[in-house]
């Protein structure tokens, strides 16, 4: 069984709906939905994080409740337009400890993140014919994980595991690789992982092999999952990239995603706790003229 586990918290009656659950290998405590009396829902909130292993609390809120939250001490690290049903998405945070919430890398980060605005940006590239991109089918599930496994020493969620994968999968993740014609290893894959209640989604699970960087793979992956996105009329898409990763960070502001803040000691990524920028996109005003990539040039 995977030490990744995470249990639901649900609370529905006459004052509130408080939609959660505690991710006990990031220690931390997420609300992804609130409704009814602010009061009892900080109540509530305030009881859940006082066990010993939640070190961190975030909130999925709605603008209204914004600056309720905020005179409760919780702090607003970023937001993402369009998040619940073309309303914007707030998220606040509360730290448990002070280890949590010191970061020593956000002055680097914030270096990085300078670097990455003043990169000129790319548009026309090709993906080389000896290459396949295409959707990942359940049965790639076994090779994806073995993927991962390789490029993340450490990982948020279970996606070494084929069955976390296949779950995934069924439950309305796409993921989109890019595979040697040749003998079939996947070099680069990324998904995007779609709410239906409110109509978004997120880009995750980016990863290049280390051996294949810099060939420009994970622009493709993300266009395409786009792309597959419009079709299904979601066009609100954010994603959470590593705030020391030049590379990943370089990509979203290259495929024009705006920067909405920093999540800091967000997950457990890569070899360590990090800190993750939160960045968005408008899919409605894509150029609608302009294909999707594709193997061919």
């Amino acid at each position: 069984m995977s030490t990744k586990t995470i249990k639901t918290l649900l609370v529905k009656n006459d004052t509130i709906y408080l939609d959660a659950y505690e991710d006990h290998y990031n220690k931390r405590l997420k609300i992804e939905d609130f409704r009814g009396n602010i009061d009892h829902i900080i109540q509530c909130i305030e009881d859940w994080s006082k066990q010993p292993h939640i070190e961190k609390v975030i909130i999925k809120s709605r603008k209204d409740h914004v600056t309720s939250l905020m005179e409760r001490g919780f702090l607003l690290e970023a937001s993402i337009p369009g998040y619940f049903l073309g309303g914007e998405g707030y998220f606040l945070c509360k730290y448990k400890h002070v280890d949590r919430y010191n970061s020593d890398k956000w002055c680097e980060e914030d270096s990085i993140l300078e670097s990455v605005w003043k990169k000129r940006k790319q548009k026309d590239i090709f993906l080389d014919s000896n290459l396949t991109l295409r959707v990942a089918e359940v049965t790639d599930a076994k090779a994806l994980s073995g993927f991962y496994k390789n490029v993340f020493p450490i990982y948020p969620v279970p996606i070494e595991d084929p069955n976390y994968i296949m779950e995934q999968i069924h439950s309305n993740t796409v993921f989109m690789l890019i595979e040697e014609k040749e003998n079939g290893e996947i070099i680069a894959a990324a998904s995007a992982a779609i709410n239906d209640s409110y109509s978004n989604a997120e880009i995750t699970d980016c990863a290049t092999s280390p051996t294949k960087r810099k060939g420009g793979y994970m622009n493709f992956l993300i266009r395409a999952l786009e792309a597959e996105l419009v079709k299904r009329q979601i066009y609100s898409s954010y994603s959470i990239a590593r705030a020391l990763s030049f590379g990943m960070n370089a990509v979203l502001h290259n495929l024009d995603y705006t920067y909405k803040g920093r999540l800091k000691n967000n997950c457990y990524i890569f070899d360590k706790i990090e800190d993750m920028n939160v960045w968005s996109k408008n899919l409605s005003i894509m150029d609608a003229q302009k294909p999707a990539p594709n193997a061919e040039k």
